[in-house]
Formats: C-alpha cells, structure tokens, sequence
C-alpha cells in the first residue's frame, strides 16, 4: 500500500510537472518533450485496458502517454534500490504491475 501511495504521488507531480489536468489529458494535448533527464527506461508501459480499476487504467493510460517525464522523476517506493526489482525510474512501475499494487 505504501509502495502504491508513493507511486501514485510520483504520477501526481510528474502531471504537475508538465502542466496536466484531468480535462487536458482527455484532449489529448501534445506536450513539449525534454528527454535530457531521462534515466534510460527503454521498455513499454503496460496496456492501461488491462485494469478493471479506472484509476489504475487511468494511471497507466497517462504513462503512456508521457514516459519521458516519468523517466526522469526517481521512484520513492525504493524499487530502485532494490536487488529484486531494479527499477531505473517512476517509469519502470508501469512496465509491470508494480504500480498497481
């Protein structure tokens, strides 16, 4: 749970970041792309469709659409550290379930 709360903050300030409200990601806005702080995430996220949660899904969704500033924001749940996981970003949870537990 608290893997998942600070997952979901990361998410909260990478929208911030780039200026995403709830109305604004539904219009599909294109984003200015700055990939000079990315830490090298290079697989794709999960398919947002496969979450029965709408928060999830919604979560997963917005991944997709801006992994370069997920890329660049460092993951507080520690999974970078960690021996078993190996994350290199906030990107990483959403290659895999991680995010979602």
């Amino acid at each position: 749970m608290k893997r998942h709360l600070f997952g979901f903050i990361g998410l909260v300030l990478a929208l911030m970041l780039v200026g995403v409200t709830a109305e604004g990601a539904q219009k599909n806005l294109s984003f200015q792309k700055d990939e000079s702080l990315r830490k090298g995430e290079t697989r794709t996220t999960l398919d947002p469709n496969i979450f029965k949660n709408p928060q999830m899904r919604d979560a997963y969704r917005i991944a997709k659409e801006i992994p370069w500033v997920l890329d660049s924001i460092y993951c507080y749940c520690m999974c970078e550290e960690s021996p078993t996981f190996r994350h290199k970003s906030l990107l990483s949870c959403y290659v895999d379930k991680h995010a979602a537990v």
